[in-house]
């Protein structure tokens, strides 16, 4: 038999939507941490309790929930992401070049989007979460990222 947790449920109308755009600049492969802006896009929105789905509007770039306190985590992950989906593959598509293909893979490993709950107008990530944005391609990218909340006005 299990011991039952103790939770904290809340219920309430989603009343509340909030919609932002924010723009990165990549400086090619690599992990943005984009935590705060979308702290701070819920902030500046009014969201207390609901549900942010975060989106990156391309395919060759992805989102991540992953550690947020060691680099060497980061580099690890693009090592990894890099020997999963190598550029001397023998992709077919090559017209962009040859890490364009990669890149789309390791967008589809990885995902465009996330699901993160907000409470009392936080994100309920945990302490060492962080949210990023992974760049694939090989040089530098302007990236749009739309987070929509949906769910009560804050306090």
């Amino acid at each position: 038999m299990h011991e039952m947790a103790s939770t904290d449920i809340r219920s309430g109308a989603a009343d509340h939507q909030v919609i932002a755009r924010i723009s990165v600049r990549t400086r090619g492969p690599g992990l943005t941490d984009i935590t705060r802006e979308v702290a701070d896009a819920l902030s500046k929105g009014d969201a207390g309790d609901g549900l942010a789905t975060i989106f990156v509007r391309h395919t060759s770039a992805s989102l991540l929930i992953q550690e947020n306190a060691s680099p060497e985590v980061r580099e690890d992950l693009v090592d990894a992401l890099a020997r999963l989906a190598p550029e001397d593959a023998g992709w077919r598509h090559d017209l962009e070049g040859p890490d364009d293909m990669p890149a789309h893979v390791k967008a589809m490993l990885t995902g465009v989007s996330l699901s993160i709950p907000v409470i009392d107008g936080r994100l309920a990530l945990g302490t060492w979460q962080g949210i990023f944005l992974i760049e694939h391609r090989a040089r530098s990218h302007e990236r749009e990222i739309i987070v929509h909340f949906l769910g009560s006005r804050g306090s």
